[in-house]
């Protein structure tokens, strides 16, 4: 993680709560750092001094290189850190530009002809200064693979997990989410602020009720007017309620949970494709692999493969770590 002086305690703190709760959870042996133009100590935001911050080299050896925020006035970055950005992305280390870290990542290079969000508040600036990005106010994270980035603070939480998902599996980030106590999984679609004030929900919400209800209904036909049903609206009130609550359609947000339920399933059991997706909801396994390879790009069966929960442990019962 990229360290500078007047950073808040915040942005310095979230991808080191994430990934380092990998290693308490026993999931994998990650180990973070802070690094900065030089080694020494900055001051942050908040007032305190950190130390014991390594140089720029400690980075190139890293899995992993995080610019978790950026100065307010957006200046330009170093010429030590674009010499880092820029040569973590041709070793194919990921790159993670969280909040207005993603002007930096910007700056050196790493997103021109691409799409990418920041904080709401810097689109303009970003904008003008690489007109080339596709800026996305809609979003709270984008992922190319090699470089992502995120919108607004606590949107970097969701680019974290959604790192640890992809690396580890989506059990082994629900593990750490629960740990953390936030949200497992919000999606990267999800808008990251909203024009309108939404009102204080109460714990008699019948959205809230009915997305714990269709949790444990996945298996079976949720259309959205057996939803509205269930919540007691008419359908046109439903879909605007549920949009409103969850940032998403009805319909994308149970595919979603169908998906986040399939790969539990091929991470910790055995059960066969076509079993999964009848409990899924999917009805059957074409179904179910032809969502899987829109949304991850590969199949159940290549996905099982890479994460099942067995293997790793045997893995880290044996001291190895892949």
């Amino acid at each position: 993680m990229y360290a500078f002086e007047g950073a808040t305690m915040f942005h310095l703190a979230v991808p080191q709560m994430v990934f380092d709760e990998v290693r308490r959870q026993g999931l994998g042996d990650w180990v973070t750092f802070l690094f900065s133009d030089r080694p020494g100590s900055i001051r942050t935001a908040e007032g305190y001094e950190l130390g014991r911050i390594q140089g720029p080299e400690a980075a190139e050896t890293a899995d992993i290189v995080v610019v978790p925020s950026w100065f307010d006035d957006g200046r330009g970055l170093s010429a030590a850190l674009r010499n880092v950005l820029q040569g973590a992305h041709e070793k194919e280390v990921a790159v993670l530009g969280l909040c207005l870290g993603a002007i930096a990542v910007a700056d050196a290079g790493l997103l021109a002809g691409r799409r990418a969000v920041t904080h709401w508040q810097a689109f303009d600036m970003l904008g003008g200064r690489h007109p080339d990005i596709s800026l996305d106010q809609s979003v709270l994270y984008i992922d190319h693979g090699d470089v992502m980035t995120s919108a607004g603070t606590a949107s970097g939480l969701d680019a974290c997990l959604h790192l640890v998902r992809e690396r580890l599996g989506a059990d082994a980030a629900n593990q750490v989410a629960r740990s953390l106590v936030v949200a497992p999984h919000r999606e990267g679609g999800q808008a990251q602020y909203i024009d309108q004030p939404v009102p204080r929900r109460s714990a008699d919400d019948p959205i809230g009720r009915l997305l714990e209800w269709a949790l444990g209904h996945l298996r079976e036909q949720l259309t959205v007017e057996r939803l509205a049903g269930q919540a007691h609206m008419s359908r046109r009130t439903f879909v605007r309620a549920f949009r409103a609550a969850t940032g998403t359609t009805p319909s994308a947000w149970i595919r979603t949970r169908r998906l986040d339920a399939a790969r539990r399933l091929l991470e910790t059991t055995d059960l066969p494709i076509d079993q999964i997706a009848t409990d899924c909801g999917f009805g059957n396994a074409v179904t179910l692999r032809q969502n899987f390879a829109a949304t991850f790009s590969t199949t159940p069966t290549a996905y099982r493969r890479r994460f099942t929960t067995r293997s790793t442990a045997t893995d880290l019962r044996d001291g190895h770590v892949s």
